[in-house]
């Protein structure tokens, strides 16, 4: 199976999880520009489980579109499992969504401002009802496209587990 089928394979089961336990998700996005909620729109079930998604590439777009705390962002960088959890509780704080899902990262082709290295991605998922799970992934320097690919697919999965837990 390509990389792909199995990006569509993911949000394909995420939203088929939303449609049987009526959910909803929204995503804010940094390093994949939202592909994620691209990706997401395409698959069966979109237009009914899927509120839309945010881009926030940079930290003056996190504290604007996200609310996120400037000073948060000077004394943590943009790519932490901090900042992702934010962004996720940003997007859940701009959308009636029950799960916002959550990518900040370098995905290259050099370090970010902040000193972090190309492959590092921070993940989060935010449930309406206050839970947050994160998870931090140092892909290394795959490229640009495998990085984003690999940090859609995680952060995908890391929805999935979140929605089947929580229900």
């Amino acid at each position: 199976m390509t990389n792909e089928a199995r990006l569509s394979e993911l949000a394909g089961e995420a939203l088929k999880l939303a449609k049987d336990r009526r959910l909803s998700f929204v995503t804010a996005e940094s390093c994949t520009a939202g592909k994620l909620a691209v990706l997401l729109s395409e698959a069966p079930g979109a237009s009914e489980h899927l509120h839309g998604g945010i881009v926030a590439y940079t930290k003056p777009s996190k504290v604007a579109a996200l609310g996120l705390s400037a000073d948060m962002l000077h004394a943590k960088g943009a790519v932490c499992c901090e900042v992702a959890a934010a962004m996720a509780a940003g997007a859940l704080a701009h959308s009636p969504a029950d799960y916002a899902v959550a990518i900040t990262g370098v995905a290259g082709p050099e370090p970010d401002e902040d000193g972090n290295p190309v492959g590092l991605v921070c993940l989060a998922v935010s449930a309406r009802n206050g839970k947050t799970v994160t998870s931090e992934k140092r892909y290394g320097d795959l490229g640009r496209a495998a990085i984003q690919r690999n940090a859609m697919a995680d952060a995908l999965l890391l929805l999935i587990a979140a929605a089947q837990k929580d229900a």
